[in-house]
């Protein structure tokens, strides 16, 4: 199974504090790590919200709201895409991820982990059509 591992943003990845230099060295381990055990398929941090757009959309119309957005605690500043034998084991896997030293005890972080749809789990609705036009996207960005 593949799931997607959130890192929520908090106050400094809001206001566009960088991690330090130990953290990048840790998470650079933690990465290395994931990547030998075949777990890591991708990952990227995201900049603050300040620099990002949302856009509304309805069935006739579509509003676009400049960042800054608020609750950072509900945005994302940071993902891994991971195969994994189930949610068990990805939670072990975020269990085992770095923290910052410099952070305060009582400060809590929150990492959301949910499955990614595959083809199969459509069942019947993705008909043998839509399927070959599906994989024929995924072979299109593989490229890229």
């Amino acid at each position: 199974m593949r799931v997607i591992v959130m890192i929520k943003a908090n106050q400094d990845s809001e206001a566009g504090k960088l991690p330090s230099e130990q953290l990048l060295a840790d998470m650079m381990k933690f990465n290395e790590e994931l990547v030998k055990a075949g777990v890591m398929q991708a990952g990227e941090g995201l900049m603050p919200s300040k620099n990002g757009k949302r856009v509304r959309l309805s069935r006739n119309k579509q509003t676009v709201i400049d960042g800054p957005f608020a609750e950072a605690k509900e945005l994302v500043a940071g993902f891994w895409i991971w195969k994994v034998k189930s949610l068990d084991e990805a939670v072990e896997w975020v269990k085992r991820m770095p923290t910052p030293k410099d952070a305060p005890a009582d400060e809590e972080g929150e990492i959301e982990i949910r499955q990614i749809f595959e083809a199969e789990d459509f069942g019947e609705n993705l008909t043998p059509e839509l399927r070959a036009r599906e994989q024929a996207l995924r072979n299109q960005t593989t490229k890229a």
